[in-house]
């Protein structure tokens, strides 16, 4: 029920701001569908709606130690042959190994089925670490409330950082995350951080990310010791501040290209890097491209 929820959240209306989705649940036999809190839901559309879908999300179910029947395997095929984009949350990630569409690929599932999956399916390159992994066409990502990371990756992947950001926010949620299970993409701290703190700090950083903000300058104004602040640092975001630190300056610097018109020296001056150089070395090293080119590809500016 809450991969349901996860999914239906990220993918269904966010008001007039943002534009929706076609958004339906799918399943091989339509009608009242058990759920782990034993509240049924009615599911209307059978297999033949995932012929017209973009993207298809196989979402985790109770007996996925059993591959799913015939149909299902070559829906899922189907669609990947097609072009569609295939993903899976959770034990969802069974479903596609067994319909062959992981075989020499990388793939992540829930840490608990890692192991599992591994033995069953051994021409899959399972990485129980990983939040989510994106292998272009087929996406796969971990359990529970890394579904949100994976739908939200999703999102910025398709449609840039500042969609994904506003769906984020929509959603009290933050639009990146480190830890857990060792997310790829460097990315801000969750916005509940427990140690007020470093919340503070942090929250701070953010607003002054065209400073060099040194580790221990960062620790000094958190009144704590460098080692002290990298410990407490781990303990709550999962990762580095210099990590963190990265991510955040380059998701301000996607925004940024996304949604102004601001040269790139500008765009790196106001995210903290010393030269419009330094920043495209960053952002070819992490991102893949340029900063030109994504401007290109996801500008929303006229």
């Amino acid at each position: 029920m809450l991969a349901v929820g996860i999914v239906a959240e990220v993918f269904g209306p966010h008001g007039e701001a943002l534009p929706g989705f076609d958004f339906a649940l799918c399943t091989d036999r339509p009608g009242p569908v058990p759920t782990d809190l034993g509240v049924p839901l009615t599911i209307a559309h059978g297999l033949d709606r995932l012929a017209g879908a973009d993207l298809v999300i196989a979402l985790p179910w109770a007996g996925f130690r059993t591959p799913p029947g015939p149909a299902v395997l070559d829906a899922l095929s189907a669609a990947h042959g097609r072009g569609a984009l295939v993903a899976a949350h959770c034990v969802g990630t069974f479903a596609l190994a067994a319909a062959g569409l992981l075989d020499g690929r990388r793939a992540t599932t829930h840490w608990r089925f890692a192991e599992l999956l591994a033995r069953r399916h051994p021409a899959v390159a399972v990485e129980p670490d990983a939040l989510y992994i994106d292998e272009g066409r087929i996406t796969t990502g971990a359990g529970a409330a890394a579904g949100f990371d994976l739908c939200l990756h999703l999102l910025r992947r398709e449609y840039g950082a500042a969609m994904a950001n506003a769906v984020a926010r929509d959603m009290v949620l933050a639009s990146h995350r480190d830890g857990g299970q060792a997310q790829y993409l460097a990315a801000p701290v969750p916005e509940d951080c427990q140690d007020e703190r470093l919340a503070e700090v942090l929250a701070w950083a953010r607003t002054h990310l065209h400073e060099p903000l040194p580790v221990a300058d960062l620790a000094r104004r958190a009144v704590m010791s460098k080692r002290s602040f990298a410990r407490r640092f781990a303990a709550a975001t999962g990762t580095t501040p210099h990590a963190w630190l990265r991510g955040l300056r380059l998701s301000s610097a996607e925004e940024l290209l996304e949604t102004t018109d601001l040269p790139v020296e500008e765009i790196a001056r106001r995210v903290g890097y010393g030269s419009a150089a330094v920043l495209r070395e960053q952002f070819v090293r992490r991102r893949g491209v340029p900063p030109r080119s994504y401007r290109r590809s996801f500008t929303s500016t006229p």
